[in-house]
């Protein structure tokens, strides 16, 4: 199977070696980039824990000035492989979640004191869910600095573009609502509706296969978890 990957690098090419592992051909086509340049500085003087909703969270603090102090807090991380990328920083006290922000709510609730300091929200400039919003409801203060941004791609490359059009490509993964978004925004640019409707688009969750609506009738599959181990399931 010819699959396309969507997702930024670096996580695209180890996407990609894991996936030709399963004998498939593998496109890598990043649909964002990562900018760690532009984010804020990370203020942990009054921080209890600390909260990453992705991989990229993680990365930015390699480039803050507060990082030593970071990886010595208790953190909430909300998969596996956000958890792993924290051990890799020299994180010790890590909580993994399910795979989505809202999973992480009851996790930290059962675990810290909304008295005990703020919780830092490690964040990128697009949020999915309102984390400090339903932390609120339960009496905490969540800060949310916003450390990394995505940039979004501008134009499919003309390889990519040639398989869809041609129909050598048979799937696309799409790991999020804004890529999903994205991918909607460059097929209808260059005009290949027709040929897309062929791919099958394999989508982490339900939320991210409703943005694929603008595109009308296609194929699409849906991981049965928010993980990309459900997503690499749902191929085999």
């Amino acid at each position: 199977m010819r699959i396309i990957v969507t997702r930024p690098e670096p996580d695209a090419l180890t996407l990609k070696a894991r996936l030709e592992a399963l004998d498939h051909d593998v496109t890598v086509e990043p649909l964002m980039s990562v900018d760690f340049d532009s984010g804020e500085q990370v203020d942990l003087t009054e921080a209890q824990a600390l909260i990453a909703t992705s991989r990229n969270a993680i990365r930015a603090l390699k480039v803050q000035q507060a990082h030593m102090i970071a990886a010595k807090l208790p953190l909430f991380a909300v998969g596996p492989g956000t958890a792993q990328e924290a051990r890799k920083l020299g994180f010790e006290l890590i909580l993994a979640g399910k795979g989505t922000a809202r999973d992480l709510v009851p996790e930290i609730v059962a675990n810290v004191d909304p008295q005990a300091g703020a919780l830092i929200h490690l964040a990128g400039d697009q949020l999915a869910f309102d984390l400090a919003g339903e932390m609120a409801l339960h009496g905490f203060r969540v800060e949310q600095p916003v450390v990394y941004r995505m940039r979004p791609a501008r134009q499919l490359s003309l390889a990519t573009i040639e398989q869809i059009f041609e129909g050598e490509a048979d799937a696309v993964l799409l790991l999020s609502p804004r890529t999903a978004d994205i991918w909607v925004k460059l097929i209808h640019k260059h005009q290949i509706g027709p040929s897309a409707a062929r791919l099958t688009h394999v989508c982490l969750s339900p939320a991210v296969a409703r943005r694929l609506a603008p595109l009308g009738a296609i194929r699409s599959e849906v991981a049965e978890a928010p993980t990309l181990t459900a997503v690499l399931d749902l191929l085999q």
